[in-house]
């Protein structure tokens, strides 16, 4: 067993040194693959070692009629439960094994908005290729000022990808629903009910447009044409609300959604989550560290996010005050402040 200090990379010594390349490769769900220097795309962390953790998760039955029950009625699921129970790993899940390609996923905050989630329509960008556009030679028909520029400003958001007319549902994740504004659930109730929304930029100038078509951006970066200025569902998206049970919404609501309560996990299911993130050898030696974890979150509000990154850590650094180390890792999130 190495010493304390060994694995230390930062020493508080004051004297500039390269030894930040002696880091070990990072937690998966910390790897990023953008290249050096450049935006790159983040890769889905959440599946663990590639897709591990969707093979690993094994729900339980009632979990499993929950999820079916949304499937065949297209209603969302609405999954409430403690932070690091699982739920959006469930869309994850879902997704894979149904190959329903990559989770949209919505995160919201208390200032979202249901426009957030619909689309952005980018006024003053339109606004300034228009001022440019004046003071060039005019191009004719497709410049910055026509009709058929407008869709070049808009851009669909998650819900609005999840709604595109498709033959394969695509998996919304709506990430914390109990953190947004005390409106956006009950703003919701429409768009979820009819499958179906209105872009008032084009629907406005639609008998303008070609065949009353625009194309459009897609949450994805992709190009997706849309006619009349509406947007309507064919296959009605597999959405997942999470709560962390941090208040409660709106009867309308609830009774458009198939509720799934999500249990504290128990050992075995950590022990699956460690596995499908960390391998199997770190599951074997952090067992202590799991059962210890376990007896404490029966008094104490603790997320499986914590474990894993005091496994990682006291995997991959291996000091000899690991106990310690995880303990400080491992700090009680209701814990007065």
């Amino acid at each position: 067993m190495s010493e304390p200090s060994e694995w230390l990379i930062y020493r508080g010594i004051g004297e500039p040194h390269d030894e930040v390349a002696q880091l070990p490769p990072p937690p998966p769900w910390r790897d990023f693959v953008g290249a050096p220097g450049g935006a790159g795309e983040s890769a889905d962390r959440r599946l663990g070692i590639p897709g591990r953790i969707a093979e690993e998760h094994r729900p339980g039955a009632e979990e499993l009629e929950m999820i079916n029950a949304a499937l065949y009625l297209r209603r969302p699921l609405l999954v409430t439960g403690d932070p690091g129970a699982g739920k959006s790993t469930l869309a994850h899940s879902v997704a894979r094994e149904l190959e329903l390609g990559k989770v949209l996923r919505w995160p919201v905050v208390s200032r979202t908005t249901l426009l957030d989630g619909l689309y952005h329509y980018d006024a003053i960008a339109r606004l300034q290729d228009v001022q440019i556009a004046s003071h060039a030679s005019a191009d004719g028909g497709g410049g910055a000022g026509s009709a058929q520029s407008v869709g070049s400003y808009i851009r669909l958001g998650p819900l609005g990808t999840a709604l595109l007319p498709a033959d394969r549902p695509r998996v919304l994740l709506i990430d914390e629903l109990d953190k947004s504004d005390i409106d956006l659930p009950n703003d919701l109730l429409n768009v979820l009910e009819e499958g179906e929304f209105a872009i008032p930029e084009l629907e406005r100038i639609a008998d303008r447009l070609p065949d009353g078509e625009a194309d459009v951006l897609d949450h994805d970066g992709n190009k997706v044409r849309i006619k009349g200025g509406r947007v309507q569902c064919r296959a009605f998206p597999f959405v997942v609300l999470t709560s962390n049970g941090e208040r409660d919404f709106p009867a309308p609501l609830m009774r458009r959604c198939i509720h799934l309560e999500l249990g504290r996990p128990d050992h075995k299911r950590l022990a699956s989550f460690v596995k499908a993130h960390l391998g199997e050898e770190a599951a074997r030696s952090s067992d202590d560290l799991i059962a210890h974890f376990l007896e404490r979150s029966r008094s104490e509000l603790l997320a499986t996010d914590q474990l894993l990154n005091a496994i990682y850590l006291t995997h991959a650094a291996a000091p000899s005050g690991r106990d310690r180390l995880a303990d400080l890792l491992i700090q009680r999130l209701d814990r007065p402040r």
